[in-house]
């Protein structure tokens, strides 16, 4: 009644007083409809002024397409307002519409001549909004009106990729029922399976694979689903994606494969699936490394556990002749060293450069490692290419204050001093001697 009579105070006192502006009468007019239709612009301008307190302001017929407002729509566009103004987004009322799902007033824009395919900020369609958010409606009212379903974002996005990201099934079916791309790829090469995938939604993976999604599909780095899903620890859809026969040992940019991934992201119950699907635990990458180097040097403790209790080779060596006990003492992992060696690691198997652990853990400076070795029998005399010990190495890392803390090192060399074998320098290490 207020807005009708044009009492802008008394609307402003209501509204404060927490009076709804969304109620319709039984016509299905809003107080902003019956206030335009009247011609009274100060109750128009403070309804809408309470619309959007404390948020960006959208013009008016944003705002009736936000609230489904059909009457208010109708005079608005009656009144010279074009159905596809824009907000400072860039988006139009339609998008507003595809995002609440509200289907009677996208009818009546698209009727009033709105652009099915208007691109907003970042190439988004009212399509790419109405999947993004699952209204599967909006989806058919837009397609129906020739709505372009392989339109890509600015990332290379698709309806389907958005619907799959957000893991709306029933917008996902929709689509492909329209024969929406599926193997459509984002800039980074993302097919859809890959973003139901990272989402762990199981149900738009099904969805993708019934009609045929290539269940080993990769992105520019050769990433497939499965990898997406090791990476995330998403189990469900893991199993979903080996059911249908993905590749459990498949090799992705530098050779890393599922259960690499999973052992350096320390998804156990991901590894556990793998390994029951046939993954190789002894797979290396384009760089020697094992599953059990990447868990080591990781220090994920429970997975390098697994992986032994499955006969994972404690010393395969990397093309740089590392074997995990030298990537965990590199890291400074004094329990995963502690459970290689209880499980037959060699305690002083060398690396390219004749790099023992030992070696390694002195020029760290880690003394519990070094003294944990010591104590598995490693050797103190063994020489690198170089022909240093690791008295050497601890003692001339001691030089260096900044990097190092010299007290450990002097507990490293009385230490390996202790072990009843004395050193005396090389003639060309003379200013290192003790």
């Amino acid at each position: 009644m207020a807005a009708q009579e044009n009492h802008d105070q008394v609307v402003k006192q209501l509204l404060s007083n927490g009076a709804n502006q969304s109620l319709a009468t039984e016509d299905g007019f809003t107080p902003l409809a019956v206030a335009m239709q009247q011609g009274h612009d100060k109750v128009v301008s403070v309804l809408l002024e309470n619309d959007s307190k404390g948020k960006v302001r959208l013009p008016a017929l944003h705002i009736a397409a936000k609230k489904d407002d059909c009457k208010a729509a109708d005079l608005l566009l009656q009144n010279d307002h074009k159905p596809d103004v824009t907000s400072k987004s860039g988006f139009t009322p339609l998008h507003i519409a595809a995002h609440y799902g509200n289907e009677e007033i996208g009818r009546m824009l698209i009727k009033k001549g709105a652009d099915v395919n208007y691109l907003a900020k970042h190439n988004i369609s009212p399509l790419h909004v109405a999947a993004k958010w699952g209204k599967n409606n909006m989806v058919k009212l837009l397609l129906e009106n020739s709505a372009m379903i392989d339109a890509k974002t600015r990332d290379g996005l698709t309806p389907l990729h958005c619907a799959a990201r957000s893991g709306h099934e029933e917008v996902v079916s929709t689509l492909l029922e329209h024969s929406a791309p599926i193997s459509a790829r984002t800039k980074n090469g993302l097919a859809p399976l890959h973003m139901a995938s990272q989402g762990d939604h199981v149900d738009a993976a099904r969805v993708l694979l019934y009609h045929r999604a290539p269940v080993d599909e990769v992105t520019i780095d050769y990433l497939t689903s499965l990898h997406v899903a090791a990476h995330c620890g998403h189990v469900r859809v893991a199993k979903l994606l080996l059911d249908r026969k993905a590749d459990p040992n498949a090799r992705a940019l530098n050779g890393f494969t599922p259960l690499h991934i999973a052992c350096k992201k320390n998804r156990i119950k991901v590894v556990e699936l793998l390994l029951k699907h046939g993954a190789s635990i002894e797979s290396t990458t384009e760089s020697g490394l094992t599953p059990l180097h990447v868990a080591s040097f990781m220090g994920c403790m429970n997975i390098v556990i697994f992986l032994l209790q499955h006969e994972a080779n404690p010393d395969v060596p990397t093309v740089r002749g590392e074997t995990p006990l030298h990537l965990a003492a590199r890291a400074n992992q004094t329990d995963i060293i502690r459970i290689l060696l209880r499980n037959g690691a060699k305690v002083d198997a060398r690396a390219r450069e004749e790099q023992t652990p030992l070696h390694i853990a002195s020029r760290l400076g880690n003394v519990d490692i070094v003294m944990l070795l010591l104590q598995h029998g490693a050797a103190v005399d063994t020489t690198t290419k170089d022909m240093y010990t690791a008295l050497h190495i601890a003692a001339k890392e001691g030089q260096e204050e900044v990097k190092y803390n010299n007290d450990d090192i002097v507990q490293i060399v009385n230490y390996i001093n202790s072990q009843n074998t004395i050193y005396l320098f090389w003639s060309r290490h003379k200013e290192y001697m003790i």
